[in-house]
C-alpha cells in the first residue's frame, strides 16, 4: 500500500495531461469555398485505400480530405462504397480544380486531368453544386494546418507553411 501511494501522489502534480493524438475517425472543421465542412483527414495509404468504403450514411456537411505529400495526377474509385460522392481536386495552394461525381460501387477510375494536384475532398453527392462550390474555390489550409497538427503530422511534411 506505501509504494502505492507516491506513485498516485506522482501522477496528481495538478498538470493537464496532453491531449491524446486524433485519428482518422475524428472530424474537424474545414471550410471549402467558405462554405462549413467537417472532414476526416486520410494521411496514411492504409486510411487513402479504405476511404469512406462501407458508409451507407454521411452527414450533410461531412466528407473526407486526402491529404497527399507532393502534388499529383489523382485516381479514385467506389469499390465497396454505397454513397453515392462528388470529389473535388485541389492543388497545393488549396484552389479548387476538378470536380467529379462518383457513383456508388463504381470501380472505374475517376482520373484527374491536372498532374498538380495534392488534396481530394469527398462530399455527399451533390455537395459542391448544392453550395455553389466550383473550380477557383479555396480549402481553408490553416484549418487543414491544425487538423495535420491534431493528428500528428508535421504541416512542411506536406509542403504546407508551419504557421
Amino acid at each position: 500500500m506505501l509504494c502505492w501511494l507516491p506513485l498516485a501522489l506522482v501522477g496528481c502534480g495538478g498538470k493537464t495531461p496532453p491531449a491524446a493524438t486524433k485519428t482518422v475517425d475524428d472530424f474537424f472543421p474545414i471550410a471549402i469555398g467558405g462554405q462549413p465542412a467537417r472532414l476526416q483527414l486520410a494521411v496514411h495509404m492504409t486510411e487513402m485505400q479504405r476511404g469512406l468504403m462501407g458508409r451507407r450514411e454521411i452527414g450533410a456537411n461531412d466528407g473526407m480530405v486526402f491529404v497527399y505529400a507532393a502534388p499529383q495526377a489523382m485516381s479514385f474509385w467506389m469499390r465497396d462504397t454505397p454513397s453515392p460522392l462528388d470529389i473535388g481536386f485541389f492543388d497545393r495552394d488549396g484552389v479548387l480544380r476538378e470536380v467529379y461525381a462518383m457513383q456508388p460501387f463504381d470501380e472505374t477510375p475517376i482520373r484527374s486531368h491536372s498532374e498538380r494536384l495534392q488534396f481530394a475532398v469527398e462530399m455527399n453527392q451533390g455537395w459542391y453544386r448544392a453550395h455553389g462550390v466550383k473550380p477557383g474555390a479555396r480549402l481553408d489550409r490553416a484549418a487543414l494546418i491544425a487538423g495535420l497538427r491534431a493528428r500528428g503530422f508535421d504541416p512542411t511534411r506536406f509542403g504546407l507553411p508551419a504557421e
